[in-house]
């Protein structure tokens, strides 16, 4: 799944607009609930070894915010590595070339239900 395809599913369902905040790293898009402000969502553009990944180049990712029995199942599993810069016990961050699109929606709109409340 490429980024703009992940922009463009919670466009639609959430009515989401990713925000651009930090102009250090002007690819970091936050997405947020648009009542209660809480995130859901983290896309950014990576370099491989910062998320320790052999070879060169960049990954696209996206941190999300599961349950933390689901954060530990799945880590280390194909396509997903601990969260970058967030809260490892409750965020994880998904390789979008290395998981099946299905499968990040269905962790998306499980995200967007944690933090709803």
């Amino acid at each position: 799944m490429q980024r703009k395809e992940v922009e463009a599913y919670v466009k639609d369902k959430y009515q989401t607009t990713p925000e651009f905040m930090w102009k250090k790293y002007p690819s970091y898009a936050v997405l947020r609930h648009q009542d209660n402000r809480k995130w859901y969502g983290l896309l950014m553009t990576v370099e491989r070894g910062q998320l320790g990944l052999e070879g060169d180049g960049s990954e696209e990712i996206m941190d999300i915010k599961l349950d933390p029995k689901e954060v530990e199942l799945r880590q280390g599993t194909a396509g997903f590595l601990p969260a970058y810069h967030m809260n490892k016990s409750n965020w994880l961050s998904v390789r979008l070339s290395q998981v099946p699109e299905k499968q990040i929606c269905d962790l998306i709109d499980e995200s967007y239900q944690i933090t709803q409340a």
